[in-house]
């Protein structure tokens, strides 16, 4: 049985920001495009069966530029609708609501192009990826390339934790994290990293 191997994409302007990049398409910028090359040579070490990458440029390029061959778009893999905190700073939020946090306080509805979930509801989306990404585990290692807080909330949901426990998984832009299991159970084996080693045999 494989691994899960978490890709979250290389660094935006938005990102570089701290503001919130929902379902904004936005460009890799020069530095992200660097990490994405530098994914490479990690992500050659496995045995990749099956990719699944969000519909967004900058999860799309981060393949790219990886080296990923083959991948398919999953639509459940679009980052968190933030609603009408798209584009805002969580500093910016609090100065409206002192006190704001994503994980338990949610968002705003926006504009059409932005109504906004709740984490249940990313929950829900990831539980179904989950669903379709088990069974190619039979094949090897499936590589998930996607966002910050969607892959947290799959981590959690791999875990058997609630959407919400998302929380506690910090995630940076260009790195690579591994989920798989320990004697049947799911495990965290690698997290936010640059520099994941085989795992052992």
């Amino acid at each position: 049985m494989g691994e899960l191997i978490v890709v979250r994409h290389g660094e935006t302007e938005w990102s570089r920001d701290r503001r919130h990049t929902g379902r904004t398409d936005l460009p890799l910028t020069a530095h992200g495009e660097e990490q994405a090359r530098l994914l490479g040579p990690l992500l050659s070490e496995y045995s990749v069966a099956h990719t699944l990458v969000s519909p967004a440029i900058r999860a799309w390029r981060t393949g790219q530029l990886a080296g990923l061959d083959g991948a398919e778009a999953d639509e459940d893999l679009w980052e968190w609708d933030y609603g009408g905190y798209e584009g805002r700073a969580t500093a910016d939020i609090r100065e409206e609501r002192p006190g704001w946090y994503l994980w338990t306080d949610g968002v705003i509805p926006g504009d059409a192009e932005h109504p906004g979930e709740s984490v249940e509801q990313v929950g829900a989306r990831v539980d179904a990826v989950l669903k379709r990404a088990r069974p190619l585990l039979d094949d090897g290692d499936v590589v998930l390339v996607a966002h910050g807080h969607v892959l947290r909330v799959l981590t959690a949901r791999w875990l058997g934790l609630e959407p919400a426990a998302g929380r506690l998984f910090k995630l940076e832009t260009g790195t690579v994290s591994l989920l798989g299991t320990e004697h049947g159970h799911p495990v965290i084996s690698a997290w936010n990293t640059r520099d994941a080693g085989r795992r052992a045999d």
